[in-house]
């Protein structure tokens, strides 16, 4: 997709963060954008100050763990634009805890935000934007979909998110429809409260286990890291750059390259174990 501008996008978790900074880049680009996302006060103030900007924009309120809601948000993306040519699978929250603090909420709030509104959204909009001719589809994943964090939900729905992405790829290429995964790395977002929407039929997530020390330590770093990590704009110009040019990944920086090689070098050691052992016999 060369020339986006005249297109229609679809963002959710667009209120801010990463989502915001997808949908400023794209109206940037002369794209109109439908914004969603569950926080109505934040939405608006999102729309507002990209129609500062003349940019076409509209909103609509929705929690994506819901399909009815998701699948209302469509309709009414296109009744305000026709249909859309890009979606933008980008809502996510940092649920859950790792082992010995997990509980059924945890796990089914992240997985339902994270992981089964991806497919959802998909589901809803593949057939919307292959009416048009073809488009594209962003996923926002994360590093930690490629190596995991530790057995938290939130690593789990990554790399369901990556696998799901690197599947379709070659399934809705011949359809016209580009897919690309986002993996970013420590972003300035507000990933380390998401807990300020949590809906109420989730409320025992917080009655999780607490966290110990060690942990708690951990998460009050990584909480220092983000609220000084790369901006969401920057984030957004490399999406927009990557739908232009049917990126299969999108990363954001390169500081976990060496982690992820480590990783495919240990994969690597086990295929060369079971080489060595055939050869010995």
């Amino acid at each position: 997709m060369k020339d986006l501008a005249g297109k229609i996008a679809f963002v959710t978790g667009a209120a801010s963060g990463i989502g915001l900074g997808i949908a400023t880049a794209l109206a940037q680009a002369g794209v109109k954008v439908m914004l969603c996302d569950i926080e109505e006060a934040a939405l608006a103030a999102a729309v507002e100050g990209l129609k500062r900007t003349n940019a076409d924009v509209a909103s609509v309120r929705a929690d994506v763990s819901l399909k009815v809601e998701l699948q209302a948000a469509a309709e009414e993306a296109r009744a305000r634009y026709g249909g859309v040519h890009i979606l933008i699978n980008n809502a996510g929250v940092g649920g859950g805890g790792p082992y010995g603090t997990w509980n059924d909420a945890g796990w089914n709030w992240t997985l339902d935000v994270n992981l089964r509104a991806v497919v959802w959204g998909i589901e809803i909009f593949a057939p919307m934007i292959e009416s048009h001719g073809g488009g594209h589809i962003v996923s926002t994943a994360s590093i930690a979909g490629l190596i995991s964090a530790g057995s938290s939900p939130y690593s789990v729905t990554k790399y369901g998110v990556v696998a799901l992405s690197e599947g379709l790829r070659r399934e809705l290429g011949p359809r016209g429809i580009g897919v690309s995964v986002l993996c970013p790395g420590v972003i300035r977002t507000n990933i380390m409260n998401s807990r300020r929407n949590l809906p109420e039929r989730f409320a025992s997530v917080t009655a999780a286990p607490p966290l110990d020390d060690a942990q708690r330590e951990r998460v009050n770093q990584l909480a220092e890291r983000v609220s000084h990590g790369i901006d969401p704009l920057y984030v957004g110009e490399l999406v927009r750059e990557g739908i232009e040019n049917d990126w299969p990944y999108i990363f954001t920086d390169c500081e976990f390259e060496p982690m992820i090689e480590a990783r495919f070098a240990e994969i690597k050691r086990g295929f060369d174990r079971i080489r060595d052992r055939k050869a010995r016999r």
